[in-house]
């Protein structure tokens, strides 16, 4: 039985995976269980921030393996305080949460944020969190209710109570759904899920005043944006603003499972002892691997991310077929004239994986891509929308 028929047979079949099997990766490599090779320009959506089999990022892992793997959080462990130290230093935040996954940091995000509006205004009293149109937080009950996206929802009430929905980008509409029962909103800079969709500068400056003026608390779920993937270690840092509460994961380990909520002045007292835990949040070889992650995006590597950036926009800026280029730093979308799908499976065919959001074709290539590959990725993908055109 090959792993496509063992996949089939034994795993729910919550996926439409594609018919591939890969077996092994290097850098911004991959290779199928044939032998083909492709360039990864979807970094695991988002996750191997520095490619496949760093050497270093896995030397590293390894040896926090073989020291101490786990124990619980009832305990201290090295690599969980120099992580959480790291974050809040390099963020201006001041405590830090650890959890498995981006859908748990944003569930730690919305209950701090009511329990921090339960301490201030009284139990219940301002339970109500807004949330954006088009949005995707999470696959959680409370994190899919979360989600702006009205197709995620069905058949799986009742959802819990307390979220609104506010139309991206419009800050009349967000005005008018706030009202004296919400404790925050709580939004994506970059919408990735939901079509490469970047907020607007003025938008969030106005978000973030509205925040201030009616006392709530301003949410920013960085799950994919963060850990330099937009150009700068947060896309918070490129709007100008301050949130109260981050969460992020995805790239945070560089591929394992890890992720982190972020909590300001006024929030980091919001949750006390028994008020949340995760058994392997923080776990050791996890927070190791993610204290080499963070130590490796410095200055120079933005600085990378934006120029790969810049490079990719200017290959695509007057090619047939591209209607237009959305997103920050290595988290893109490309709108073209031919179905992203159709796109999607013709570069695959020619060795080139990228992805998908809505009717766009998705690039999240890792941070340190070679440019040699980015540019033979690249050669790949505008001759395929050129041909689809």
């Amino acid at each position: 039985m090959n792993i496509q028929k063992q996949t089939q047979e034994y795993i729910a079949p919550t996926y439409a995976r594609l018919p591939i099997a890969f077996t092994r990766g290097e850098g911004s490599l991959l290779w199928d269980d044939n032998g083909k090779e492709y360039i990864d320009l979807g970094s695991g959506i988002a996750v191997n921030s520095l490619g496949l089999a760093d050497k270093a990022w896995a030397d590293t892992v390894s040896e926090q393996l073989h020291s101490l793997a786990h124990v619980s959080n009832y305990y201290y462990t090295g690599p969980q305080a120099a992580l959480a130290q790291m974050l809040c230093e390099r963020t201006g935040m001041q405590k830090v949460f650890f959890s498995n996954s981006g859908a748990e940091a944003n569930e730690c995000m919305i209950k701090a944020a009511r329990k921090w509006a339960s301490d201030k205004f009284g139990d219940e009293k301002r339970p109500v969190i807004v949330t954006l149109e088009g949005s995707f937080h999470g696959r959680t009950l409370a994190t899919l209710t979360a989600t702006g996206q009205e197709n995620m929802h069905r058949s799986f009430g009742p959802f819990p109570a307390g979220f609104r929905y506010a139309k991206p980008n419009d800050i009349d509409d967000l005005k008018s759904i706030i009202q004296d029962d919400c404790c925050a909103v709580m939004l994506e800079l970059i919408q990735g899920e939901g079509g490469v969709v970047a907020m607007e500068q003025d938008y969030m400056q106005a978000v973030a005043a509205l925040c201030r003026k009616r006392d709530m608390l301003l949410l920013i779920d960085e799950v994919q944006t963060g850990n330099g993937r937009t150009g700068t270690l947060f896309a918070f840092e490129q709007y100008g603003i301050v949130p109260d509460i981050v969460s992020t994961a995805k790239g945070l380990a560089g591929g394992l499972p890890l992720g982190a909520t972020l909590f300001g002045p006024q929030t980091a007292q919001a949750l006390g002892a028994g008020d949340h835990g995760s058994t392997f949040g923080g776990n050791p070889a996890c927070a190791a691997g993610a204290v080499h992650v963070l130590s490796r995006i410095d200055d120079a590597l933005l600085a990378g991310v934006r120029a790969r950036s810049e490079y990719i926009k200017q290959r695509l800026s007057s090619v047939p077929g591209v209607l237009g280029v959305s997103g920050l730093g290595l988290m893109l979308g490309i709108q073209t004239t031919a179905p992203a799908k159709d796109i999607l499976t013709e570069c695959l065919a020619r060795g080139v994986a990228v992805l998908t959001a809505k009717d766009k074709v998705r690039l999240l290539p890792a941070l340190n891509i070679p440019m040699e590959v980015l540019e033979r990725g690249m050669d790949t993908l505008v001759a395929v929308i050129e041909e689809k055109a």
